[in-house]
């Protein structure tokens, strides 16, 4: 057994210090046996080498006990202590709260500067006022049922990122958490339906740094009187409602915004798919990403404003709030078609999408688009529309096409109906005419008229104009000498309205002004008569041309042979009439003399059938 000091007393001491007892920084390294002071109220063992609690059980009257700086491991030997009321514990090396069990009336505990990993083993301490555990390992905060009479808990100096139960201490009026790892009011929101908390502190947490750290706190706990250690002003508490009446609009707001980007992407995806399908391919996208929707036909397009770059290809989903991925679960998923304003852009998914140039678009919104987006859309059907995106929105200058078949040169010609093009974009992306080497030139040779500025982002110069002229010129030559001469009439006659058409608008302006205005004439002016014979014709359109001409064709076939007919049959009763004409005339004659060879009867006759006519 290891031996153990004998602690006595003279009669003197016992009378000056009789109820007790310090022994700090007397270099001990156990408890001393303490005989014969069984009424000591307090005992002061701090700043020594102690390592275990222990020889102390029979001061069963003892109310305050300081172990303070010392290198005890575990919390032991204090189950006699019934009457203890304050613990003091500081700056040990304990790793576990424990054996607290008979301490029912502990007033005050403190554990601060130790090694202490979580919170436990004190819900029976319904009495306790304080509880010190700053400077733990700490990670967060539970475990705090029971503590009904605690007023202040000190947690500075841990790792803590969340807090839990705290709402669950009804005289809980000081907490200080100092310098942790907090970083969300959201992690810590259980403070927020505390009544009686009055004092906080966050200082030396990630949130402190936040710009809407105090606003969010003050707006949440309106009970605080100070927060940091500074009280908290009337006018602090005003500008914390409105600043949180602002986050608040904002965050409706973006998680609006949130919603119909994933409804935007959700329809991509779908439309993305059909497509596929169409072009018989096999879509590549994640099963998860099936439920699609798209934009109600009934919207006004005016309205339809995101401010998020939507990929044509499903983007990462990213991590959804509960909300939004309820707000998604009762989205449509048979709609197939989008329509998108962005700013100056018009983007359209889906052939469905080609419906909207026909709505009543407001004069604002349709002016401010200059840059018409094409994806998901056979080419053949946006060429039946461009008369319409001429008239719906004049300012168009800039076309962009992405995965839309654009298979031959000829198709381009489709696009010289237009008013103006600046800009001519044609991702390779579903566009097998990029792969042709000539391409970019045929576009600047037979959309001359124009004169583009770029194409697929490249700027255009006088040499790509002067190649693209000497690798088609005289192909339009040829086309222009090989049309029918009722065809090229028309051509010219189209030609000349807009000749006369831009006379009548230059008619009476100053030269400057029409110098000015030189180059855009020319687009007006209209294209090269040469260049005007190459046309491009929808295989739909054809087609109905073909049913039409097939349909003429049958008509006219009936129709002649019913003429055919006719006059066949009037011919044939022509020749039968001129062989019975001799004996029938003969027969007439006859006829006639037999009946007036007697006069009177022949009248009486004749008056006779008069009579009974009448």
């Amino acid at each position: 057994m290891p031996s153990f000091p004998i602690l006595q007393r003279s009669s003197e001491e016992k009378i000056l210090y009789s109820d007790r007892l310090t022994l700090e920084r007397q270099k001990l390294t156990v408890c001393p046996i303490i005989d014969g002071e069984e009424h000591l109220r307090l005992l002061n063992f701090q700043h020594n080498f102690i390592t275990r609690i222990q020889n102390i059980s029979n001061l069963q009257r003892l109310i305050f006990l300081d172990l303070y700086d010392n290198q005890i491991e575990e919390i032991s030997g204090l189950s006699t202590l019934r009457s203890l009321r304050v613990l003091l514990l500081g700056k040990n090396r304990i790793k576990k709260i424990s054996n607290l069990e008979n301490l029912k009336s502990l007033d005050v505990l403190d554990l601060h500067g130790n090694q202490i990993t979580r919170i436990e083993n004190v819900s029976h301490l319904c009495d306790l006022r304080v509880l010190n555990l700053a400077r733990n390992l700490l990670s967060h905060v539970d475990n705090l049922n029971g503590l009904d009479s605690l007023t202040e808990l000190n947690l500075r100096h841990n790792q803590i990122t969340f807090v839990r139960d705290v709402d669950n201490l009804p005289s809980l009026q000081r907490l200080f958490l100092s310098f942790n790892n907090i970083s969300t009011f959201e992690s810590v929101c259980c403070l927020a339906d505390s009544s009686s908390l009055s004092d906080i502190t966050f200082d030396g947490n990630p949130i402190a740094q936040e710009s809407w750290y105090k606003h969010t706190i003050l707006q949440n706990m309106m009970q605080l009187r100070q927060l940091d250690m500074k009280r908290v002003t009337e006018e602090e508490r005003r500008m914390a409602s409105v600043v949180a009446k602002k986050e608040e609009e904002k965050k409706r707001e973006s998680h609006k915004q949130s919603l119909l980007k994933e409804k935007k992407r959700l329809t991509i995806n779908n439309v993305a798919r059909k497509w596929d399908l169409q072009q018989h391919r096999t879509p590549d996208f994640a099963t998860n990403q099936d439920t699609k929707v798209a934009d109600s036909p009934s919207q006004d397009p005016s309205q339809l404003h995101g401010s998020a770059v939507v990929s044509a290809f499903p983007e990462e989903t990213g991590s959804l709030d509960s909300g939004l991925t309820s707000a998604l679960q009762g989205l449509s998923v048979t709609d197939t078609h989008l329509v998108e304003v962005d700013g100056d852009t018009l983007s359209l998914y889906g052939s469905g999408a080609l419906e909207s140039l026909d709505r009543n678009w407001s004069v604002q919104t349709a002016g401010m688009v200059t840059t018409v987006s094409f994806t998901f859309i056979e080419f053949d059907e946006i060429v039946q529309v461009l008369p319409k995106l001429k008239m719906k929105f004049p300012n168009s200058l800039h076309l962009k096409f992405k995965e839309t078949n654009l298979v031959m040169l000829q198709q381009f010609n489709a696009l010289a109906q237009l008013r103006r093009v600046d800009q001519l974009t044609i991702d390779p992306q579903g566009n097998p005419v990029v792969n042709f080497t000539l391409w970019k030139y045929y576009v600047l040779f037979r959309l001359s008229h124009f004169s583009m500025q770029k194409i697929n982002g490249t700027e255009v110069t006088q040499n790509d104009m002067i190649m693209a002229e000497r690798l088609f010129g005289i192909l339009a030559h040829v086309a222009s000498s090989e049309l029918p001469q009722y065809r090229l009439i028309s051509i010219l006659g189209d030609a000349r309205k807009k000749q006369f058409r831009y006379l009548l608008e230059t008619k009476g302006k100053k030269p400057g002004l029409v110098n000015e205005e030189n180059n855009d004439s020319k687009r007006l002016v209209g294209e090269n008569t040469n260049r005007a014979t190459l046309n491009y014709t929808t295989r739909e359109f054809y087609n109905e041309r073909l049913e039409e001409i097939k349909e003429k064709k049958k008509f006219c076939k009936m129709y002649m042979e019913d003429l055919v007919k006719e006059a066949t049959d009037i011919n044939m009763k022509n020749e039968a009439l001129q062989k019975l004409w001799p004996q029938m005339f003969i027969e007439l004659v006859r006829d006639a003399v037999i009946e007036i060879r007697n006069k009177n009867s022949y009248m009486k006759l004749c008056l006779q059938q008069i009579t009974d006519q009448k």
